[in-house]
């Protein structure tokens, strides 16, 4: 089992930046992957951004060049640096682990992004 944690959501406007949070109670070196999910209103869930325990990062198409993932030294807590954001950025984000063939999910942060 792995206990996911976000932290870090809120409102800002366009061009903005904001930074999430989330900790883990497994370390990405015991497990496989962290990572980042969203949701926005009336659309599924889909991966923003993950990272690999060997370091191996994906993006998403719509976020690549604005987004950033990275884990601390422990590998506790990943993070999700966004910036230059854009209203179409506005979702729930899910914190999300892999380890071996189980998937969980924290239990999100608003990300609200208006003028």
């Amino acid at each position: 089992q792995v206990q996911l944690v976000e932290s870090g959501g809120g409102l800002v406007q366009p061009g903005g930046s904001l930074r999430l949070s989330c900790a883990a109670s497994k370390s990405i070196f015991s497990i496989n992957t962290l990572g980042w999910y969203r949701q926005a209103p009336g659309k599924q869930r889909e991966v923003a951004a993950v990272i690999t325990f060997g370091g191996t990062t994906n993006y998403i198409d719509s976020v690549k060049g604005r987004f950033n993932i990275s884990v601390d030294n422990t590998g506790h807590t990943v993070y999700l640096q966004m910036s230059d954001l854009k209203p179409e950025d506005t979702a729930h984000y899910y914190c999300y682990a892999r380890d071996g063939s189980k998937r969980y999910w924290g239990q999100g942060t608003q990300v609200s992004v208006t003028s």
